[in-house]
C-alpha cells in the first residue's frame, strides 16, 4: 500500500509499454472527442471547438466523484513508446504544485500538512539524495515562484491561500534561513483555494490567480452596492462585487506586493499558471463552472489577455450565456474572450507546464503539458491524466494529446490524481498526484542526464 510508504524514494523504475496512436490515425473531434477514461491512452488527440459544445442541460448534473484505491503494486502509469516513469516519493499528504530551483532541486506544496518541502535528485536518477522541509506553519501552500530570475534568486516565493509570502534564499538550501514575509495579503480564501503565482519575464511583475467563492456566483447579488451603471463605469470590464469582489480575476503586484491591479477577469478558477518561453506570454488552465451537463462547458487553456473578460458568471466559452444569469448583463454580450484550448469539461486542470528540456523528442519542443485532476460532476468518468498541448510556431493548434494515463482501476475508483507538473533541469518532466501522494519522474530513452 504505498499511502503508507516512507518519503524516501523507492528507486524502481518502471518501464512502460504505453501505445500511441498511429500517424495516420483522424484526430477525435465534435461529439467523437467527448469521451471517458475508458477511451483515454497515450496518443489519443482531441480538437474541441467552441461550436462543438452541446446546450445546457442535455444531460443531468451528475455527482460522481471518484473512491481512491491504494495504489496497486504493479501500477504503472500509462506513457507513449520510449518514455518509463519513475517514482520519486510516496506517502506525502497531498503533494500539488511542483517547481524547479534554478540549482535543479524540486520545492513540492504540500498543501494539507501546510508545508513546502523539497527533494535533490541523484544525477540521471529518480532517488533523492537529499530532502526536507523547506517551510512549514504555511496556510494551504500551492504556487510557488523563486526571485530575481536567472540562477542566483534571493528569495521563494508561496502562495497560501489567504496570502503571498516570501522566504529568504540561497541556493541549495534545504530548510529556509529566515522566517515569512507577508508580500500580499487579505486573499479571499473560500471555497477556490488554488492560488497560484508567476514572474513576468523581466521580473518586474508578479501574477497571482484567484478563484471564484462559488460555482456560479450565486450568493453575490444581482446587483452591485450603488448600482451596476456606477459599478461599470469604476471597474474593469467582467469585475465581480459582493461575495465575489476581487475573485476569478488574474492579479498583478509589484515584486514586493505594491501597485496591485486586476489583469483579466471572468477565469472561474485559473488554478495553474505559467510563461510561455517562446511569446513570454501569461497562460493559465482554467476549471469552468459545474450543473450544465456532461460535456459543457469546457475547461481551457489559455494566454491571459491584459484587459479581458473571459465570461464568468453570465457567459463561457465566448458568447454562450449561462441560463442561470440569463439576461442580467446584456452589456457584456459578445465582449468575453475566447480561450486557446478547450478540453473535455469537468477534467479539472490543475497545473501547465511548457517544455523547454531538449531530452524528450524534437516534437515536444515548445509544447505544453497539463494535469487534469480528474471530474466529478459527470456521468462518465474524465480526466485522471496528464495531457500535451500541440504548438506550432509557439502557436496553440487547439489539439490536445493523451500523455500520461492508467490512474483509473475502474469506473468507480482511481489510485492516481494529477496536480503538477514541471520540467527538470535534465528535461525530465515531473508529474506530482494526490491520490496516493507521488512523485514521478518520465524520461525518453534511457533518462540519463
Amino acid at each position: 500500500m504505498i499511502r503508507l510508504a516512507s518519503m524516501a524514494a523507492i528507486p524502481v523504475s518502471l518501464i512502460i509499454a504505453g501505445s500511441a496512436l498511429a500517424a495516420d490515425q483522424p484526430v477525435l473531434k465534435g461529439p467523437a472527442a467527448f469521451g471517458d477514461w475508458r477511451a483515454d491512452r497515450p496518443g489519443v488527440r482531441r480538437l474541441i471547438k467552441p461550436e462543438d459544445l452541446p446546450k445546457p442541460y442535455v444531460t443531468k448534473s451528475a455527482s460522481n466523484s471518484a473512491g481512491l484505491a491504494d495504489m496497486p503494486a504493479d501500477a504503472k502509469p500509462q506513457l507513449p513508446p520510449g518514455f518509463s516513469a519513475e517514482l520519486i516519493a510516496s506517502g506525502i499528504d497531498n503533494p500539488r504544485v511542483v517547481r524547479v530551483a534554478p540549482n535543479g532541486d524540486l520545492f513540492v506544496a504540500d498543501s494539507e500538512a501546510n508545508q513546502v518541502r523539497v527533494y535533490r535528485l541523484i544525477k540521471g536518477g529518480a532517488q533523492p539524495a537529499e530532502q526536507g522541509v523547506f517551510a512549514g506553519n504555511l496556510n494551504q501552500p500551492y504556487g510557488i515562484a523563486f526571485y530575481p530570475l536567472g540562477n542566483d534568486p534571493q528569495w521563494v516565493y508561496v502562495a497560501n491561500s489567504d496570502s503571498i509570502v516570501r522566504f529568504p534564499y540561497r541556493s541549495g538550501e534545504l530548510k529556509a534561513s529566515g522566517g515569512p514575509e507577508t508580500i500580499v495579503d487579505h486573499i479571499p480564501a473560500s471555497h477556490h483555494w488554488t492560488r497560484d503565482i508567476a514572474f513576468s519575464p523581466d521580473g518586474k511583475t508578479l501574477y497571482l490567480s484567484v478563484g471564484s467563492g462559488s460555482n456560479v456566483a450565486e450568493d453575490m447579488g444581482k446587483q452591485p452596492e450603488g448600482g451596476l451603471e456606477t459599478w461599470v463605469k469604476s471597474q474593469p470590464i467582467g469585475a465581480t462585487w459582493g461575495s465575489e469582489e476581487g475573485r476569478a480575476d488574474v492579479r498583478a503586484f509589484d515584486p514586493d506586493g505594491k501597485n496591485g491591479r486586476i489583469v483579466a477577469t471572468g477565469l472561474r478558477n485559473c488554478s495553474g499558471m505559467t510563461i510561455q518561453p517562446a511569446t513570454g506570454a501569461l497562460w493559465c488552465v482554467v476549471n469552468e463552472r459545474d450543473a450544465l451537463g456532461d460535456n459543457v462547458p469546457a475547461e481551457y487553456a489559455t494566454s491571459v489577455r491584459e484587459g479581458a473578460f473571459y465570461g464568468w458568471p453570465w457567459y463561457y466559452i465566448g458568447n454562450n450565456e449561462d441560463p442561470r444569469h440569463k439576461g442580467e448583463r446584456p452589456d457584456l454580450a459578445g465582449k468575453a474572450t475566447v480561450p486557446d484550448v478547450l478540453m473535455q469539461a469537468h477534467s479539472a486542470p490543475l497545473n501547465i507546464a511548457f517544455y523547454t528540456g531538449k531530452a524528450f523528442p524534437q516534437e515536444y519542443q515548445g509544447d505544453a503539458f497539463v494535469a487534469l485532476h480528474g471530474s466529478w460532476n459527470r456521468g462518465n468518468r474524465t480526466g485522471y491524466k496528464v495531457v500535451r498541448l500541440l504548438f506550432k510556431d509557439g502557436k496553440p493548434t487547439g489539439e490536445y494529446e493523451d500523455f500520461m494515463t492508467g490512474f483509473v482501476v475502474s469506473n468507480g475508483e482511481v489510485w492516481g490524481r494529477p496536480v503538477g507538473v514541471a520540467v527538470a533541469n535534465d528535461g525530465a518532466l515531473i508529474v506530482t498526484e494526490d491520490g496516493n501522494g507521488t512523485i514521478w519522474r518520465v524520461t525518453y530513452g534511457d533518462g540519463r542526464s
